[in-house]
């Protein structure tokens, strides 16, 4: 009896014995056929390059015995393989749960091809696992200005030198564009380094991010806190003089500091910001709001260090009032509405993304429902 074709189709990056078991569980039901994205086609819809290129994971597919045979799909964009599996006319498509969707389902209606939804079963006792639990420990972070954001830019340390506080955040959430979360400088990182981080020297690696996101020319500079926070692990303190690059930087890396702050950070997510939306109109930026970032940029840090949450909630809130005072339209009233909604539940709040766009970043000590918590980098 001829055997039923089956076909499959992903970024198949990584290989782990979770694609092994997919691939098992598929040949159950016949002839294994596989599509991988291009490299092309990856980078356009997860915007990051992949580990193996993709002849690489073409390779490794094929050698596969639970594989028929495999290629490099033709198209682009979510169906980029939707013109080879016209051409292989299968009878089956199958998909695990993460690659479910309602377009591959009404592709399949109009084909004629049956849809199958992967069980996801490891291997005997084998771990379950996924190209997103995979690349979490590699994959390059995001980060956070805890404190003193603002003081990367000469035009605001001038008045004031001081500290501006960063975190490396492993990405376990894949945070939103425009978030204030540094995931343009991030997607920059991608573009040079593809999944991960070099090992080299990280603030050397920190420079080069720099000056490859603010080429000569560039009107508004990036701030270095976003390629510093980004490459170095752990809680970073960047001592600002009126300059690009800090004087000096400040590190600290003990789990027991980092998890700590892990505890009191929540992350509730905010609605978009409006259209038009610019930070830096309307600005009041002097000595005297200057110095109140710089001062309670360098209290949060001395909180943290004596792990004082109620002084860490205070000066948090203390440094993000200054930065409204510099940038009034940081705040909308809409965000207002919100904070005020969550003052009774947190010691300490500010955002992440001025305008919205972002998150509301709370200091408690307890959960707070409808928010989330971070991992911190510590290498």
């Amino acid at each position: 009896m001829k055997k039923k074709k089956v076909c499959g189709s992903g970024c198949f990056d990584l290989l782990h014995s979770g694609h092994i078991a997919f691939f098992e569980e598929a040949s159950t039901h016949g002839d294994v056929y596989v599509g991988l994205g291009s490299d092309k086609t990856i980078f356009y819809l997860k915007n990051r390059k992949t580990a193996f290129s993709e002849q690489e994971r073409l390779y490794m597919v094929k050698a596969l015995k639970f594989v028929k045979d495999a290629w490099i799909n033709t198209g682009n964009g979510y169906l980029d393989f939707a013109e080879d599996i016209k051409e292989l006319n299968p009878d089956i498509f199958f998909v695990n749960e993460d690659g479910d969707s309602e377009s591959k389902r009404l592709f399949c209606e109009e084909t004629g091809i049956s849809y199958v939804i992967s069980k996801r079963i490891p291997k005997d006792e084998l771990p379950p696992r996924s190209t997103t639990n995979a690349r979490a420990s590699s994959v390059i972070p995001f980060r956070l200005d805890l404190a003193g954001g603002w003081l990367d830019q000469p035009y605001v340390s001038k008045y004031a030198s001081g500290p501006v506080l960063t975190i490396s955040i492993n990405p376990k959430v894949e945070f939103t564009n425009r978030s204030g979360m540094s995931s343009s400088t991030r997607n920059k990182a991608i573009e040079i380094w593809g999944y991960k981080i070099p090992n080299d020297d990280p603030e050397k690696l920190a420079k080069l991010l720099f000056r490859f996101e603010n080429p000569p020319g560039k009107k508004e500079i990036s701030g270095s806190q976003d390629s510093i926070g980004i490459v170095m692990a752990g809680l970073n303190r960047l001592n600002y003089t009126g300059d690009y690059w800090p004087e000096s930087i400040e590190s600290i890396k003990d789990e027991d500091t980092l998890r700590w702050i892990e505890k009191h950070l929540h992350f509730l997510p905010l609605f978009p910001r409006h259209d038009g939306y610019n930070v830096l109109e309307n600005t009041s930026i002097n000595t005297e709001n200057a110095s109140l970032l710089a001062e309670a940029a360098d209290n949060t840090w001395k909180a943290i260090l004596n792990k004082d949450t109620k002084a860490f909630g205070d000066n948090f809130r203390k440094s993000f009032e200054a930065q409204i005072k510099m940038f009034p339209n940081m705040l909308t009233p809409e965000i207002s509405k919100i904070i005020d909604e969550y003052k009774d539940k947190a010691l300490g709040w500010k955002l992440s993304g001025a305008g919205g766009g972002g998150y509301l970043v709370l200091v408690s000590e307890e959960k707070i429902p409808g928010t989330f918590q971070i991992s911190i980098r510590v290498e």
